[in-house]
């Protein structure tokens, strides 16, 4: 997809991940959108609430998706969000056969990209991985929830 589409769907994504701010949750949000640029599911995280590592914006918006579309298979599907996704999250974005994730801030304790031994080869399921979109302001709103913590 282009530069400016790509940052439509990062700011609805950041638009979620600031509903998850007033809940205070981790300021992520994700966006699940299909080939022709229709937004499927969008969804932000719920770890705090649900009391769950499950409940991350990545599969939440995942779960939407396959909900609405009523198959787990989401080829031809592309997700935003404005954190680079966890190990646990990058697999199941593989898993789901998503064409290509789009990422903002890079995650310097818990993105997928910090295990130099993970292969994602064994799935036989190509992913489009972009970062750096909206990343800005993805970087600032994780700075200023985790500032107002300290």
């Amino acid at each position: 997809m282009s530069q400016v589409i790509d940052q439509q769907f990062m700011q609805i994504a950041l638009l979620e991940a600031q509903q998850a701010l007033v809940q205070q949750e981790v300021p992520v949000g994700a966006v699940v959108v299909d080939r022709y640029h229709n937004i499927i599911s969008q969804a932000h995280n719920l770890t705090e609430a649900r009391n769950s590592q499950l409940a991350h914006a990545e599969i939440l918006a995942i779960e939407q998706a396959t909900q609405k579309l009523g198959d787990w298979r989401l080829n031809g599907y592309s997700l935003y969000v404005t954190l680079e996704p966890c190990a646990m999250c990058m697999n199941l974005i593989l898993l789901s056969r998503l064409d290509a994730v789009i990422f903002g801030a890079n995650s310097k304790l818990f993105g997928y990209s910090l295990d130099k031994y993970n292969s994602f080869e064994i799935y036989n399921c190509p992913v489009v991985v972009r970062s750096g979109v909206c990343s800005t302001e993805s970087r600032l709103l994780l700075q200023s929830f985790f500032n107002s913590k300290r």
